[in-house]
């Protein structure tokens, strides 16, 4: 059997491990995605085929095909050089054969590659090679003995025939894949990384502070540790030292080296080779080995960085919406004014102003008849205050201003909204086609009503970057980072589907199957026909084929004729569901929601050649649950009355707050003062945690306790746990507030989202690192 027809069956085999799955599955889950097919809709409509693997597995199967595919070109490549050159044994073609990364693969192909002219080639040319060999061969003799027979031409004296030899066993140990192998274990495992400030950079890089004489263990270290030591070297504050341990870990790498030579003995040309043996070591393979586990370290630590930014945006993307109702957005500022902008249920600009009840107009007055003038026309059910500058004051006014609406007048709620990436948007292209006559400034309190109808359906206009529930997002690989946050973004478009009516361009483009050009197209004809009586009309906007309808038709909703088009039953399976309806005598608008009926029927009855199990059980939760939103109820929390500024904070006062971002070393919490303060993950419970998103998730309503206050620094520590609290204050989620209600707050980042953790497990609250001060000024 040739290399060829197995590299399918072990890429298979490999990811099935990986994955925790069988290697059928894979084989046809790769075969869809070949074909075309999107993960959402492979993870939700072809489970028969892969046997119920989710969008999670999907994407790692898809991510780390690629890369064995990869792999396994490069596996051709290296083997057809190697035979071109005419130096392909049966032992190293087995070698090339069983190496199992793209690493190991370079190790193995590091000599015969081909290479500038190096010390080694010229010693070589020079005639110095057989002294080398000679050493070898009789390590008992004095290779000092042995050089003045190779003193000829270019190599003028004994000494520089030692070091021509010396040059080319160098070259030959730092190509010999066993070596390095061997080294990348033991320091992967042993290895000390270490940081020291630079000479005169103590007070220009204060903010690393924490750094300026750190060591720990390689293999241990966290990866926000990481970053805020590679971002302190990248400003030149500190440098970075990778090593074994000092004591004994500099010998069991020379011993490593010096083990490729074989048994040595003893006598002079013994000593000479283990010389040799060491200076490989710490002149070039120290060198070497520093690189790669430099490499593997930022990689390790981007990886991590990257997936906490993805699942705070997912939880942000899945964040409770307060559903179609009349939205007064608040944007506020003090100089240029309060931006007021009111959106009806569907989004829609309804009416604007811009109102100065701060300083250095105090039109206090004249901004509270245009709010009761705005809330009255419009039946303003929802207010969405921006939590920026002034947004406290600006809750202020609305609380006065809802306290003395005529009775009889429905009180709207209020709400502070996370304005994260709402200036992004105000100026994109989308925005000004979207609003060619609105202000910039105005267009940003629309953003911020239209994120608590439905912060999924809003967030989605801004690039994720620009979100900020990261951590060191700017410091890791853009291209891998955006990558991750649009494939975050595309599980939860489809996860909660799309109503293909009203739904804007840039939602539609993250559907499965759709695209931007193609949501633009669908626009484009909604526009000019009016709205989708069905999903079957989807087929007359132009441009769209039968693959992009069978991916996309699943996850667009059309409230019509047909009532399965606004479920996720897919069109493709419509005969079993009126199978299904037909089986119980019922009308298919009576039986969609009765529970009780649908329950009573055994799936396996309406089980055909074409969809099997998983299908049809999907069909019956559907039809009992139609168009099922997995978002949560609409929450919010209450801000305490008279805290409004981190000077107004007491260690002791218990308060509550809503999670804005999750890192790996802590949560960080919005309390109401316009700073985030941080829960350390030691502090988030009262038992060991060892990842925060095992307790919250950002938009979760907490409970916390302050324990420390800097105000200089502006840091908040926080604690969640109940260690000396007062017991009845429990650390979960509220119900929807009534209207009328105290202040509130809904999730969302403010500037504090890049802070990094405190260095230690605990006591240390919000302080002891630089790196808070380090990421805030990012």
């Amino acid at each position: 059997m040739t290399t060829d027809t197995r590299t399918p069956a072990r890429i298979a085999r490999r990811i099935a491990t990986e994955i925790g799955a069988a290697p059928a599955q894979v084989d046809a889950a790769a075969a869809l995605l070949d074909g075309g097919a999107t993960v959402p809709f492979v993870a939700r409509y072809r489970k028969e085929a892969t046997g119920g693997l989710d969008d999670t597995q999907l994407r790692t199967l898809a991510e780390r095909l690629a890369y064995l595919r990869e792999m396994e070109a490069r596996r051709a490549a290296i083997l057809a050089s190697v035979r071109d050159q005419d130096k392909l044994t049966d032992d190293l073609a087995r070698r090339i054969d069983q190496a199992d990364t793209k690493a190991a693969l370079e190790d193995i192909y590091l000599p015969f590659r081909p290479k500038r002219r190096t010390k080694a080639m010229i010693a070589r040319e020079n005639g110095l090679e057989p002294l080398l060999r000679a050493i070898q061969a009789d390590p008992s003799r004095d290779p000092g003995a042995l050089a003045p027979a190779y003193v000829a031409g270019a190599v003028e004296t004994p000494k520089a025939a030692l070091e021509g030899a010396r040059d080319i066993l160098v070259e030959e140990l730092a190509e010999t894949a066993e070596v390095l192998g061997g080294l990348r274990e033991m320091m992967r495992r042993e290895a000390v990384i270490a940081a020291r400030v630079g000479a005169g950079k103590e007070e220009a890089g204060a903010k690393f502070s924490d750094y300026f004489a750190h060591s720990e263990s390689w293999a241990s270290i966290p990866g926000h540790r990481a970053l805020a030591i590679l971002r302190a070297a990248n400003e030149g504050v500190v440098t970075i030292d990778i090593s074994p341990e000092p004591e004994t870990g500099t010998a069991r790498a020379e011993g490593i080296v010096a083990r490729a030579l074989g048994p040595l003995g003893q006598g002079p040309g013994a000593d000479w080779l283990r010389g040799v043996a060491g200076w490989a070591w710490r002149v070039r393979l120290s060198n070497t080995i520093y690189v790669d586990l430099l490499s593997e370290l930022r990689a390790r630590a981007h990886a991590e960085a990257i997936g906490v930014f993805a699942r705070n945006l997912r939880d942000l993307l899945l964040a409770a919406p307060a559903g179609a109702r009349v939205t007064l957005g608040l944007d506020p500022g003090i100089r240029t004014g309060c931006k007021i902008a009111v959106v009806d249920g569907t989004g829609k600009l309804l009416d604007t102003a811009t109102i100065y009840p701060f300083q250095p107009k105090n039109d206090l007055r004249g901004a509270e008849a245009t709010l009761l003038a705005l809330i009255a026309k419009h039946g303003v059910d929802l207010i969405a205050i921006g939590n920026g500058t002034a947004s406290r004051e600006s809750e202020r006014l609305v609380a006065g201003l809802i306290g003395r609406l005529p009775k009889g007048t429905k009180p709207p709620t209020r709400v502070i909204v996370s304005e994260a990436g709402a200036s992004v948007y105000s100026a994109s292209e989308l925005a000004a086609k979207e609003f060619p006559g609105l202000d910039v400034s105005l267009r940003g309190a629309v953003s911020i009503a239209r994120r608590l109808q439905d912060p999924l359906a809003e967030l989605v206009k801004v690039p994720p970057q620009s979100i900020g529930v990261g951590q060191y997002q700017h410091d890791v690989d853009q291209r891998q980072l955006a990558k991750s946050l649009e494939a975050v973004v595309e599980d939860a478009v489809n996860a909660v589907g799309v109503d293909l009516n009203t739904a804007s361009a840039p939602l539609l483009a993250h559907v499965a199957g759709l695209g931007p050009s193609l949501a633009q197209a669908v626009v484009a004809h909604r526009d000019a026909q009016g709205a989708f009586a069905s999903r079957a009309a989807l087929k007359k906007v132009a441009g769209l084929g039968p693959k992009a309808f069978q991916q996309c038709a699943g996850f667009l909703r059309v409230q019509g004729k047909e009532p399965l088009d606004a479920s996720a039953v897919h069109p493709e399976a419509y005969g079993i569901a009126r199978r299904i309806v037909a089986a119980c005598g019922r009308d298919l608008r009576t039986l969609m929601g009765d529970g009780a009926r649908l329950q009573a029927l055994d799936a396996r009855d309406f089980v055909t050649d074409e969809f099997g199990l998983p299908t049809v059980r999907d069909i019956l939760s559907e039809l009992e649950k139609p168009g099922r939103d997995p978002r949560p109820g609409f929450v919010t929390a209450s801000f305490a009355e008279g805290v409004e500024d981190i000077k107004d904070l007491r260690p002791g006062m218990s308060l509550e707050g809503t999670v804005t971002n999750v890192a790996a070393f802590g949560a960080f919490v919005d309390i109401g003062v316009h700073q985030d303060g941080l829960v350390h993950v030691s502090q988030l419970a009262d038992r060991f945690v060892k990842d925060p998103h095992e307790v919250v998730k950002a938009g979760d309503v907490v409970r916390v306790r302050v324990t420390e206050v800097d105000v200089p620094r502006k840091r908040i520590g926080l604690t969640m746990r109940k260690d000396n609290a007062d017991s009845a204050r429990d650390a979960g989620p509220r119900k929807e507030a009534p209207k009328g209600a105290p202040r509130s707050a809904q999730a969302g980042p403010k500037g504090a989202s890049g802070q990094a953790a405190p260095k230690g497990a605990s006591g240390q609250g919000a302080f002891g690192s630089a790196l808070a001060d380090a990421l805030r000024k990012r």
